[in-house]
């Protein structure tokens, strides 16, 4: 790493903050599910049952904006990581950080908000902790959640198995959360109401492996977006994958909002979407999957893994085919975009 001291970009989900999980974190701590590169790790407790463990800190400000707060996103996000292994999530635990001074009626606000979210994705807050920190020393409040979940016999899904043929699926809009978070923190207003994603979806999970089993892999795009999601499918399984920028549903309020910030849509953070990467065969039927739950209405197949890499040498390649048949490559946002988007 160039860099002498942390800065806010290795916290974006893109390359910088590659480079510090890889050269810090992976080298120091070296265990096979870490370099396996998933949001959830997946492990044996000694017998047949798998589990599946994430952890998650949120710090995003505002506490509270449209679409959701900091308690909704502490549960969904750690919902939706543990899910991408497979896993019937389970269980919950929940850390708070709080400055002196936070006001309770707020506190009580964010612990209902996480209290209703948990009941909706059917797991358990069962354990937690609580620190308080002097004036100063946090921005309000901080959460910190950690899931488990039981992971099937039967599934295994990786970024590492992508294959040439299969077809990429993304549940819904994106660059709702990302914008959301801009526009409430800058004070900026636009003619349609725009509000965050956030969504617990592991039920959509189930629903997808139940009518694709040959599910190759699946993510939530957050920090980084698409492009730092499907960049990391292409790394790990050594493919290109094309994605076809028409196809990709995006909401016409959140496009202009890209557009007049100058902002890539496909690098923004989505809070409630799920990427899967399915067999071409069963893409039908995981689209169908996704449409048939109240968070993929607006699911779409937005590109494949191509049968070759179209650039010589290449370790992992993804690349948009515009609406003028040309296309260029998306690669991984390089440091922040918009910090503390979560």
């Amino acid at each position: 790493m160039s860099e002498d001291s942390v800065l806010l970009g290795h916290g974006s989900g893109g390359q910088m903050m590659k480079r510090l999980i890889d050269e810090i974190f992976l080298e120091a701590f070296d265990s096979d599910a870490l370099h396996a590169g998933n949001d959830a790790g997946v492990a044996s407790l000694g017998c047949s049952a798998r589990i599946a463990l994430s952890t998650d800190s949120f710090v995003v400000t505002p506490h509270f904006f449209p679409g959701g707060d900091i308690g909704r996103l502490a549960v969904c996000g750690t919902v939706n990581d543990v899910a991408t292994s497979g896993a019937q999530v389970r269980y919950l635990s929940c850390a708070f950080i709080l400055e002196e001074g936070f006001l309770l009626q707020d506190l009580r606000r964010i612990v209902a908000s996480m209290t209703a979210t948990a009941r909706e994705a059917g797991v358990s807050i069962i354990t937690g902790d609580t620190k308080v920190v002097e004036r100063g020393g946090a921005d309000g409040i901080y959460i910190t959640t950690t899931g488990v979940g039981e992971v099937p016999s039967h599934i295994e899904l990786s970024g590492a198995a992508c294959k040439p043929h299969d077809c990429v699926l993304v549940s819904g809009t994106l660059g709702d959360h990302g914008i959301t978070i801009m526009s409430q923190r800058e004070g900026l207003s636009f003619s349609t109401d725009i509000k965050s994603d956030a969504a617990p979806l592991n039920h959509l999970v189930s629903s997808v492996l139940a009518a694709a089993p040959h599910t190759r892999c699946l993510r939530d795009p957050t920090r980084g977006g698409l492009a730092s999601t499907l960049n990391e499918f292409a790394l790990a399984s050594q493919t290109t994958i094309e994605i076809d920028e028409e196809a990709i549903p995006v909401r016409d309020a959140v496009r202009g909002a890209c557009e007049m910030l100058g902002y890539d849509v496909l690098q923004m953070a989505n809070e409630g979407k799920m990427v899967a990467i399915v067999p071409e065969e069963e893409a039908e039927a995981a689209l169908f999957a996704m449409q048939a739950s109240p968070y993929g209405k607006d699911a779409a197949i937005i590109g494949r893994v191509l049968e070759s890499a179209p650039i010589a040498d290449s370790s992992g390649l993804v690349q948009v085919r515009t609406a003028w048949g040309s296309t260029r490559i998306l690669d991984m946002l390089v440091g922040e975009q918009l910090p503390r988007i979560c």
